[in-house]
């Protein structure tokens, strides 16, 4: 008697006539391929198959009432024909109740194997840690993905409430008939038979008939009955927090070539002394779960170095089931998770469930930005172990690709905007780009690939190079306490440091922006304002610019001179920008604001004390010099140029389009404008003000005219 399960990493030792041609699709050997069954019909791969130890014929196991999970238990099997004469099939003998095999002889010298009955009872007599200890009991509105960015993710959180989670289940009456009718009979599931830690195939109707059985001649567990794609689905709505972090609800595209994972929405229905051995969920996946009624009990460990370690080589061993995992490490808590109780596992945490009573559970799997670097360790080590792919998170290295895609754009427009990053997205990124040289390197001898079809992988692996390269620049120079003296500017709300331009004495030819000018020029001045429309042509309107600069500067008290406001007035007349409504009226002629910052009230000096920044002048990505650093640096508005209650600050209108706001980086749109970039001035400091104010203009004009952005 040999059955054929599903799976595709267990074959059978024996097999009907002409087996690998239908595994194979040679169609001259399958139409002559014999058949079988009662049924009469050709080999199927997808269903079960049980062989008669009398006739050598084979029938599906649901043409004879055989269930895959059943036939291991039969010695000799005789089928519906030969069963008149022969007699019923013959059943193995039990000898022991602490082996996955029970034919094995109780000799008193094997040791328990998990998932046994006498496991399960020395398991309920064991002390272990409390899980008060390590869990964050929190109320459901505060489990939110900005209070677990700021406070980081590394325990587990209980909700005894669900309330405020954003969790929408079925009610505590909800039963696995209920179950049955809304995901239907014949859908196959994954059932574990719990003594002998082994998966096998069945229909959810044949499972609801063994859960209703008053006497259960085993223990199923049902933990992977994945529903998106039934009636169920419309029924259960994911926590917040795990919708608004999870990978696959924001960075997969609609268009991938790859189908979408779904792993969201588990219903998990065990009977009692249901258990599952020691594992990391795939991908190192944080989890959520809720018990619907009845009750589960978690056995946790810290995924500290050590434990990940030595649960590496735990799982390796080739006595694996005879070991408790719980014994080897320091401290493993048991956790009571009653009915009502809503629990968020991050991600590499070792556990085992027990289910101490019938119960109902849902729960789902999300990776995240938090701890990209432990998800990536969880991943490498399912490969080292060669986890089967049913086991392993789907297409992990695909979305891996488009994270990283979008994680490059979310670097580069903070760094545009001049803020700095979180410090779990440069870890995380950092992180990233290792594998991603490894698994690119992989497509040579390996066919498959997850490289997704429009990302170009070098160039996104150098491009998220460079910006970990610019971050750890940026904060190498934050950190110096020893250098000349520096100026700073207040402008746009920004603070600009002026300092001298140098080499790195680590790497004499890699330039670090900095400036010597204690006093921009008005020829500066024009150019970084110039800078600052065009980035408004592609960013937003320059209206939101004007009203800020005051509050977030207040030291300025006089308006700009003469000479400047009439150059600012002619360039931005000539390029159709500005809307005058007093034309007539002359600009008060006053001393530039910068040329002293010394002068002005005490209060004033002080607040501009308070207004400039130290920060270092960050460096561009090409290692340019001068007024292109300007760009990384931030942007100067017109507003910074002018006193708030000067007459003439309200003579200059705006005139911009309405403009929807930013998108999600994986949902932007491509912008209308083309990138403008100053191609004549690379690699060379320009002469100062000039010749870049005038290719500006022309840019200026001539976008202008095509693109007629501005009213």
């Amino acid at each position: 008697m040999i059955g054929f399960p599903l799976d595709s990493f267990r074959y059978p030792t024996k097999s009907p006539p002409h087996f690998i041609p239908a595994l194979f699709g040679d169609s001259r050997k399958m139409a002559a391929a014999p058949l079988y069954c009662v049924c009469r019909q050709s080999y199927d791969v997808s269903r079960f198959m049980i062989e008669c130890d009398l006739c050598n014929d084979w029938f599906h196991g649901s043409c004879v009432q055989v269930e895959e999970h059943h036939a291991v238990d039969i010695d000799v099997y005789h089928c519906p024909n030969c069963e008149p004469q022969h007699g019923p099939s013959l059943m193995k003998k039990r000898n022991n109740w602490h082996r996955h095999d029970y034919t094995e002889q109780d000799d008193g010298t094997k040791p328990v194997q998990a998932g046994t009955s006498v496991f399960v009872k020395e398991l309920q007599n064991r002390t272990f840690a409390s899980g008060d200890e390590i869990l964050q009991w929190m109320p459901g509105e505060q489990v939110t993905q900005r209070y677990l960015e700021s406070h980081g993710w590394q325990y587990p959180i209980a909700v005894s409430n669900m309330e405020g989670l954003g969790l929408r289940l079925p009610q505590p009456s909800f039963s696995v008939k209920d179950v049955e009718q809304v995901v239907g009979g014949d859908k196959v599931i994954d059932v574990i038979d719990v003594a002998r830690q082994a998966d096998s195939k069945m229909k959810l109707k044949e499972f609801i008939k063994y859960y209703y059985k008053p006497h259960r001649p085993k223990v199923l567990n049902v933990i992977s009955l994945e529903f998106s794609d039934t009636k169920m689905a419309d029924q259960v709505v994911v926590p917040d927090v795990a919708q608004n972090m999870s990978w696959v609800e924001n960075y997969w595209p609609d268009d991938s070539f790859f189908p979408k994972p779904f792993v969201q929405k588990y219903c998990l229905m065990g009977v009692k002394n249901s258990y599952t051995d020691f594992h990391i969920d795939f991908g190192g996946t944080s989890v959520w779960y809720h018990v619907l009624w009845g009750e589960k009990i978690f056995y946790m460990i810290k995924p500290t170095q050590a434990n990940l370690a030595l649960y590496e080589a735990w799982s390796s061993s080739p006595n694996q089931s005879e070991v408790f995992f719980g014994d080897k490490v320091d401290k493993c808590y048991k956790c009571v998770v009653q009915q009502g109780t809503t629990l968020l596992i991050p991600t590499g945490w070792i556990h085992a469930v027990l289910t101490s009573q019938d119960c109902m559970a849902f729960g789902g799997n999300f990776l995240h930005n938090l701890n990209i670097g432990m998800q990536l360790r969880c991943y490498e080590m399912e490969r080292r172990l060669k986890t089967p792919d049913l086991f392993k998170f789907p297409y992990f290295e695909a979305i891996c690709w488009y994270v990283a895609k979008n994680l490059l754009e979310t670097l580069k427009e903070l760094r545009e905007d001049n803020c700095p990053p979180q410090t779990y997205l440069v870890e995380g990124v950092n992180a990233l780009i290792s594998p991603l040289k490894t698994w690119l390197k992989r497509e040579v001898t390996e066919p498959t690939s997850e490289v997704p079809d429009h990302i170009r992988p070098n160039r996104l692996i150098k491009e998220l190079t460079k910006e970990i390269r610019y971050l750890e620049v940026r904060s190498g120079l934050g950190s110096q306490g020893e250098g000349p003296e520096e100026h700073h500017l207040c402008v746009g709300g920004r603070a600009l440091n002026l300092r001298g331009c140098m080499r790195s004495a680590s790497n004499p030819s890699f330039r670090i922006m900095q400036y010597v000018t204690d006093v921009p020029s008005n020829l500066e001045i024009l150019e970084l304002h110039t800078r600052e429309v065009l980035r408004r042509l592609e960013v937003g309107p320059l209206e939101e610019v004007r009203g800020c600069v005051s509050s977030l500067c207040p030291c300025r008290e006089r308006p700009t001179s003469p000479s400047t406001e009439e150059a600012i007035q002619g360039m931005l007349s000539m390029a159709g920008l500005l809307c005058p409504s007093k034309p007539d009226e002359a600009a008060t002629s006053q001393e530039p604001w910068w040329s002293s910052p010394s002068r002005g009230s005490p209060e004033c000096r002080e607040q501009h004390q308070r207004c400039v920044v130290g920060d270092k002048s960050p460096m561009d990505s090409q290692g340019n010099s001068s007024s292109e650093a300007w760009d990384n640096q931030g942007p100067l508005s017109l507003g910074a140029l002018s006193h708030d209650a000067s007459p003439e600050a309200d003579n200059y209108q705006y005139c911009d389009p309405s403009m929807s706001p930013p998108l999600h980086p994986s949902k932007r749109h491509t912008s209308n404008s083309p990138p403008v970039s100053n191609q004549a001035t690379k690699g060379k400091r320009p002469k100062k003000g000039m010749a870049t104010a005038k290719q500006r203009l022309g840019k200026i004009l001539k976008m202008n005219r095509h693109n007629g952005v501005f009213v």
